[in-house]
């Protein structure tokens, strides 16, 4: 029964891993398209930047959202 309890723990932290994976290509995504905009338009990054911080926020509960039901479901 150990061995089981012992899998089961790791089986969670493998799963908030990949977890953690759609958040991290989501910011990349995100940083790298505001900079592309940017780049491009240099007299909007300040309303891009705006928009860039409230979209990192929204992607980062993503994360939270996977740590937390590592807890609730083990």
């Amino acid at each position: 029964m150990n061995t089981l309890a012992e899998v089961s723990g790791n089986l969670a932290t493998i799963g908030y891993g990949i977890a953690a994976i759609g958040p991290a290509i989501g910011i990349g995504l995100l940083v790298a398209k505001t900079q592309e905009a940017t780049a491009r338009q240099p007299e909007v990054s300040g309303l891009l930047r705006v928009n860039m911080f409230i979209g990192a926020a929204l992607v980062e509960a993503l994360g939270l959202i996977g740590l937390v039901a590592g807890f609730l479901f083990t």
